[in-house]
């Protein structure tokens, strides 16, 4: 293991400015863990070492010169391939886009290069964000750095096993139904979905290049990292209002209360009754309550009353229909693709749980979309937040499982997932946890907290609704107790 592999951003943006290590040295380091390690991963899809060398180069001519660009000044980071980047190949893993060369960044992407960052590639990743692993049709699947055999999740999956396995120690993703948050959990990584439009989505496919902006409400933008203290950085440096996006309000970060962790007022859900979570998840996060507790921190079982899994996740996929339905151009292969999903989801796993969530429901949505009917779901979406901030006011934070199973063995997308036994619809296993924070809005984000017999488990932990410096700082105060990042052995 190399120790600038594993390293963490802000601490390698120390060490480039303290003149401890050049940018370049860092590069290399990177570089020669890409060269030895991608190969099996296939986290990184495209690769610019020479513009990244240029930079890093250029980075330190300037500290040289007494100029600072920024918090990441001369830090190697990689962008999932989502997020348009200039005069760098941008696909989405998404065949009519593989050679789509953008000519500016996303606002997203062009903030972290403000502030210094090197970017050595992009990360590859579920096609057009539509899947909890990562294939498409463009790059080899990648593979979850714990153990090939098992997926690394999606869409975000290039994204996560890149950081965990130290071919980065930042990255840029998305998160729309779990893409952050569920591979982070896979791959025993910290990942943050902030509050709905908190960040812009301008320059983020997938809405193609050429077509309308589609998917205004629940699309958020994260990031991914081996610690907090890099999330909050990132976070902090991407946040805010945008030109570009004028939907994305002027709200400036909060501050942390600096209530100490015995203070706070704590929830907790070991598992959702509807969607029963792996053994070996349940037991983690019960583990975790006797953790806190035992550290004087006031943690108490909680679920939101009348929180209805089945309504939930019909809302969600009716105006993800909705958002969807306009954003992708409508050919033979999306059509094809999108039946395939749809036969799976409504004809594998168990029946009672794919009452819960079967994306046939939402045919009706995607064959005859109505102007009322997307104002419908939009009316029922503001009183589930309404909801969900009643529900959350007594709390400071709500911990809760990332999914129903830790990362499982590559399989067809949108096939049964098996979860001790039992048969769950794939939606149901994967996204069941994260979901419903989409469609509230509220900020989440996952630390690791142990690892079962051969891959890691994460925890979700989620905030109030504009208030990301105070979860993260909460999320701080927890990890420290029962939380940590762990390489996986080999790299």
């Amino acid at each position: 293991m190399s120790s600038l592999t594993f390293a963490s951003a802000h601490q390698l943006a120390c060490m480039i400015r303290d003149r401890q290590v050049s940018a370049v040295e860092v590069l290399d380091a990177y570089l020669t863990q890409i060269a030895k390690h991608n190969s099996k991963l296939n986290a990184i899809c495209t690769l610019d070492e020479d513009n990244a060398r240029t930079r890093a180069r250029l980075a330190d001519e300037a500290l040289a010169r007494g100029e600072n660009w920024g918090a990441l000044h001369g830090v190697p980071i990689t962008i999932k391939d989502i997020f348009e980047t200039a005069r760098l190949r941008t696909t989405a893993g998404y065949i009519p886009l593989k050679d789509y060369v953008p000519q500016q960044d996303a606002t997203a992407v062009a903030r972290l290069r403000a502030a210094g960052a090197v970017i050595v590639g992009k990360t590859n990743m579920a096609e057009l964000a539509g899947d909890y692993q990562s294939t498409n049709s463009l790059f080899p699947r990648v593979n979850n750095p714990w153990h090939l055999d098992y997926t690394p999740g999606g869409s975000s999956g290039g994204s996560a096993a890149a950081v965990a396995a130290g071919l980065s120690p930042l990255d840029l993703g998305n998160d729309f139904g779990g893409s952050v948050r569920q591979p982070a959990h896979f791959c025993g990584v910290y990942g943050l979905k902030p509050t709905d439009r908190r960040i812009s989505t301008a320059g983020q496919i997938p809405e193609v290049p050429g077509m309308p902006v589609c998917i205004r409400q629940m699309m958020t933008v994260g990031c991914l990292a081996r610690s907090l203290e890099d999330i909050r950085l990132c976070f902090a440096l991407i946040a805010g209002a945008d030109i570009r996006r004028p939907d994305v309000p002027p709200i400036p970060l909060d501050r942390p209360s600096g209530k100490p962790l015995q203070n706070l007022k704590i929830a907790w859900s070991d598992q959702w009754a509807d969607v029963p979570v792996a053994a070996e998840i349940r037991g983690a996060m019960q583990l975790i309550a006797q953790k806190l507790s035992g550290a004087g921190v006031r943690v108490e079982p909680w679920l939101p009353k009348d929180f209805d899994l089945a309504k939930i996740f019909n809302l969600y996929g009716r105006l993800a229909a909705y958002l969807n339905i306009y954003a992708q151009p409508v050919d033979q292969y999306n059509i094809r693709r999108s039946l395939e999903l749809l036969f799976r989801t409504a004809t594998q796993g168990d029946k009672e749980l794919r009452k819960l969530g079967n994306f046939s429901n939402f045919l009706p949505e995607f064959l005859n979309p109505s102007l009322k009917g997307y104002f419908e779901a939009l009316t029922e979406r503001d009183r589930f937040i309404a909801q969900m901030d009643e529900a959350l006011e007594p709390w400071d934070v709500w911990l809760t499982p990332v999914a129903a199973t830790p990362a499982f063995t590559h399989c067809p997308p949108w096939s049964a997932v098996d979860v001790d036994g039992k048969s769950y619809p794939y939606a149901v296993a994967n996204g069941m946890y994260t979901i419903p924070f989409n469609l509230s809005g509220h900020p989440a984000v996952v630390i690791p907290i142990g690892q079962t017999e051969n891959v890691p488990i994460g925890m979700q932990i989620v905030g109030k609704r504009w208030c990301e410096m105070e979860l993260l700082a909460i999320a701080s105060a927890i990890d420290k107790v029962v939380g940590n990042f762990q390489h996986p052995p080999g790299y």
